[in-house]
């Protein structure tokens, strides 16, 4: 069973900062010695960064306590040149695919320049007064989120203009798993770059080492990369986030349910955009013989306008229900075998997300999930191996 915490709530409850607040929120949901992002080791990094012109790819959970890093590095007198936002914006406040402009942040008075839209990889230009770059963003520990696709752009813009890359790491709230179908390479996305699994076991540094180690940027370049470690941290641990990481992941259930839940954005199903539970239900109009219900809304800075806007879904609520941890697909199978109508159900997304075209292929032959399950084990075994060449942190 998952275990759920509100972290929203505990932000608001117990207005703390630094190590503390990481280790009151971490010990909320039973986490003995709390690992440390890399962030609230100053020490590690100050002594680089001095001197030098920086530029940023950061967003709102790039902080150290309750104090943005961009903050920190401020007082610290760091020479901070310009900001790079990935989706959903430098304050983490734009929807699920929506454009990130350009501008000036308010707050500081910085350039932000968008990685998310037209300009997904820093130009030449953009790069030319910069010493260093820091990458400082939590993941969770997905294929298509798409912060490790912006982070595989910037290195391989560092690795063509011979910039270093800082990257200050944090762990993986879904670090425990290694599952779901390979990436092949044809069906390769801005939400699939790499030929790994949905459920990928890495950290960002880690799978930045993997990036440079398998030579997957442009003309098998290599990015020069500084990594600061999480402390506290291995791959068995459970991670609640502090902050939440997007505008539609609020809490650690959504978190949990997301490497699963995702696929049906690959369906005409809804995964409760627009509402105040997302990634944690599902349903659809036509679904009436389910008793949970819910109702999408529009929500700007999070769906705006949503799949059925304003109409009552019929589906499944998981608050209250018992998941697989990893990959689960009974319910992506269960509703199709539900939906009335097959051929409406699919959309040519389900593919960009899965990575393979098989997994709808197989759902629509009536495989079971065992079945298709055991599709992936021999692609899954040869990604371990090589996965083990990069970790950083394994398992005592």
């Amino acid at each position: 069973m998952i275990q759920t915490a509100n972290y929203n709530f505990i932000g608001k409850l117990i207005p703390l900062c630094g190590l503390f607040f990481m280790i009151l929120v971490n010990a909320c949901v039973g986490q003995q010695n709390p690992p440390l992002p890399a962030a609230y080791q100053t020490e590690e990094y100050l002594p680089y960064l001095k001197g030098k012109s920086v530029g940023m790819v950061v967003n709102q959970t790039s902080t150290i306590g309750q104090t943005h890093l961009v903050d920190t590095l401020r007082s610290h007198k760091i020479n901070i040149k310009k900001v790079f936002a990935p989706e959903h914006g430098f304050r983490g406040e734009a929807d699920a695919g929506a454009t990130v402009k350009s501008g000036m942040d308010e707050k500081t008075g910085l350039p932000i320049i968008s990685l998310y839209g037209k300009n997904k990889k820093p130009t030449k230009e953009q790069l030319q007064d910069l010493d260093a770059i820091i990458f400082d963003i939590q993941d969770v520990g997905t294929r298509f989120y798409t912060y490790i696709s912006t982070m595989h752009y910037v290195m391989e813009a560092c690795a063509e203009n011979d910039i270093p890359l800082l990257i200050l790491d944090r762990p993986n709230p879904n670090g425990r798993y290694v599952d779901g179908p390979i990436l092949e390479m044809e069906h390769k996305s801005f939400v699939g770059m790499h030929p790994i699994p949905i459920l990928h076991g890495l950290t960002v540094a880690e799978l930045a080492q993997m990036i440079n180690g398998e030579k997957w940027l442009e003309n098998e370049l290599q990015c020069e990369l500084k990594i600061i470690k999480n402390k506290n941290y291995n791959h068995s641990y459970s991670y609640s986030l502090p902050i939440k990481p997007s505008p539609n992941l609020p809490n650690d259930l959504s978190i949990a349910l997301y490497p699963s839940l995702c696929l049906f954005e690959g369906t005409v199903i809804s995964v409760g955009r627009g509402t105040e539970k997302p990634f944690q239900h599902i349903g659809h109009p036509s679904l009436t013989d389910f008793e949970h219900t819910f109702t999408p809304v529009s929500i700007p800075g999070s769906s705006v306008h949503p799949p059925f806007e304003d109409e009552k879904c019929y589906g499944i609520d998981f608050e209250s229900k018992d998941f697989e941890e990893g990959i689960s697909l009974k319910y992506m199978i269960d509703f199709y075998k539900a939906f009335p109508d097959k051929d409406e159900y699919f959309n040519s997304f389900l593919t960009k997300l899965a990575g393979t075209e098989s997994l709808r292929q197989q759902i629509e032959a009536g495989f079971s999930e065992e079945e298709i399950k055991m599709s992936w084990q021999v692609g899954l075994e040869e990604y371990k191996g090589m996965r083990e060449k990069y970790l950083l942190y394994k398992a005592p």
